[in-house]
Order: C-alpha cells, then sequence, then structure tokens
C-alpha cells in the first residue's frame, strides 16, 4: 500500500451514508472498510472495493479514520465505545451524524483518554449530495483532528468547512437546520394561502425553485460577520433597506389577502414584525 493511501473505515450504511461510503470507495488515495447491521449496502460496498469487517472493533483495528454515520447519540455513543481500546493512539474518529450540541464534546473527552481524536462533522446536501460529493461538511475539532480527516472529508464534500472546536460543527448544523426546517414551515403557510386563493401549488413549487436557484434564497441575505446594527455608511444598509421595504410591501399584500380569504398566516405576520429589524436596521 502506497504511503499516501490512508485507511478509512465507515459505519453506518443507511440513506446518506451509503452513497458517501460509495464516494470514499472510489477513490485511489483510500483504502476503505465498511461495517453495517444490514447486509445488502456492506455487499454493494464490497462490489464497488471496500472490505466488508465483522465489526466496528474488527474495522477500528484496520483503519486510521473512523466515519460514523448512525441514527442519533445513543449509537454513536454505543460505535465510540466499541472503538475505543482497538484503534491505535492517534486514530481519528469523525462523527458524522447529527447529534445534541453538547455530544461531542462528551465524546472527545471520552476518546482522549484513549488518545483517540474525535471530530464532528455533521454534513447537509442529502442523499443527492452524497452521491456526487458536493456536501457541505461542518467540522468541530482541533486543527490536529481536522488535518487527520481532511482527506476522507474531501472525497465525500466540495464545501468543507473548519468551524471551530469540538461541537462547532454540530451547533453549525443546528443553525443551518434551523433556518431550513423554518423555512419549510413558512412554504406550508404559503402554500395554504395559495390553495385558498384557487392557485396551482404544483406550479407555485415549481417558481418557488426555479427563482431560489437564481437568487439563492435566503442564503442570500447571509454575507454580513455580524448581526449587530448597520450603521448608515455600511455598504449593507441600503441593500437591506430595500430589502425590508419590498419585503414590508409584499408581506402586507400576502397578509392582507390572508385576511381576505380566512387563512391563518402568524408566520407571515411574525416576518413584518421582524424583517428589518433582524436585518440589522
Amino acid at each position: 500500500m502506497s504511503s499516501a493511501v490512508i485507511r478509512v473505515g465507515f459505519v453506518g450504511l443507511g440513506n446518506i451514508g451509503k452513497p458517501m461510503a460509495l464516494r470514499l470507495a472510489s477513490s485511489d488515495a483510500i483504502e476503505l472498510t465498511v461495517y453495517d447491521v444490514a447486509p445488502a449496502p456492506v455487499v454493494e460496498l464490497e462490489q464497488a472495493g471496500a472490505r466488508a469487517a465483522s465489526s466496528v472493533a474488527e474495522l477500528a483495528a484496520e483503519v486510521d479514520v473512523v466515519c460514523v454515520m448512525v441514527r442519533d447519540d445513543d449509537q454513536v455513543r454505543e460505535v465510540l465505545g466499541e472503538i475505543l481500546g482497538v484503534g491505535g493512539d492517534g486514530q481519528t474518529v469523525v462523527i458524522h451524524s447529527t447529534v445534541g450540541p453538547d455530544t461531542p464534546a462528551q465524546l472527545e473527552d471520552t476518546a482522549g483518554r484513549h488518545g483517540v481524536k474525535v471530530v464532528d462533522a455533521p454534513v447537509s446536501g442529502g442523499a443527492m449530495g452524497a452521491a456526487d460529493g458536493t456536501l457541505a461538511i461542518m467540522v468541530g475539532g482541533t486543527d490536529e483532528a481536522f488535518a487527520a480527516a481532511r482527506p476522507a472529508l474531501d472525497v465525500m464534500g466540495s464545501l468543507v468547512t473548519h468551524a471551530g472546536p469540538i461541537g462547532s460543527g454540530t451547533k453549525l448544523k443546528l443553525a443551518r437546520n434551523l433556518m431550513h426546517f423554518v423555512a419549510f414551515t413558512a412554504a406550508t403557510e404559503a402554500q395554504r394561502l395559495a390553495e385558498a386563493a384557487g392557485l396551482d401549488l404544483v406550479e407555485l413549487g415549481k417558481v418557488v425553485r426555479h427563482t431560489d436557484a437564481i437568487t439563492g434564497g435566503p442564503g442570500a441575505i447571509m454575507h454580513r460577520a455580524t448581526t449587530a446594527p448597520i450603521a448608515e455608511d455600511d455598504f449593507w444598509y441600503g441593500v437591506f433597506q430595500h430589502v425590508a421595504a419590498l419585503g414590508e410591501k409584499d408581506l402586507t399584500f400576502a397578509i392582507a389577502l390572508a385576511d381576505e380569504l380566512d387563512v391563518d398566516v402568524p408566520m407571515a405576520r411574525e416576518a413584518l414584525d421582524r424583517l428589518g429589524r433582524g436585518l440589522g436596521l
């Protein structure tokens, strides 16, 4: 084996874990070992060139980096417990599962007693991003641990960001998903309004996806490094004044339509009240 090849293990071959592991299997720079309790995805990974381990402990004994993509905090702790004491000093465990904000630091503390490094590295981009290697991967951990995990991460994601110390990746993912699911809730509110107005909801969805692809959606306003109020001589003051003026006008009209159609739109009312302040005006 060339010294440039990195030995990576992957535990958890679910809807997102399997395509992530397949990306690793396709890389000439990685020698991949996999484990899952379900046999079918393991067979698929073997066919892609990975080696199958019979247990987490067997996998951990053979690799330098262990990627973990299991269901929840309890499963992550269980997997880490099987890794510790098996892998050698300097092994790095990469937690891709989205866990509680305090869990990564607890895992790091436990693993550190065994000479094992931990990074939390949740992903965003879903199964499609996993399949084509375009995930955003948000990493928390020491510089040393991040450097050890980085070669594997670069194969699976096209945006890999070191967010800060342990736990920072998880907190960044939670902030990102707060916006994601609040936006989903706003979308359901817009659908109710459109339906009451007799409009085609499928066409509304097409319009939203089309224009978000052009404008960037909610992320289009996320360029400032602070949420502090904006000084009037700041470039963003004029930009966000324009955004707020347009938003408040359109929200006022949408709320009026909702009132006319007797549709409850609490998120729209909150947005009308909070938009300007939220932008920093």
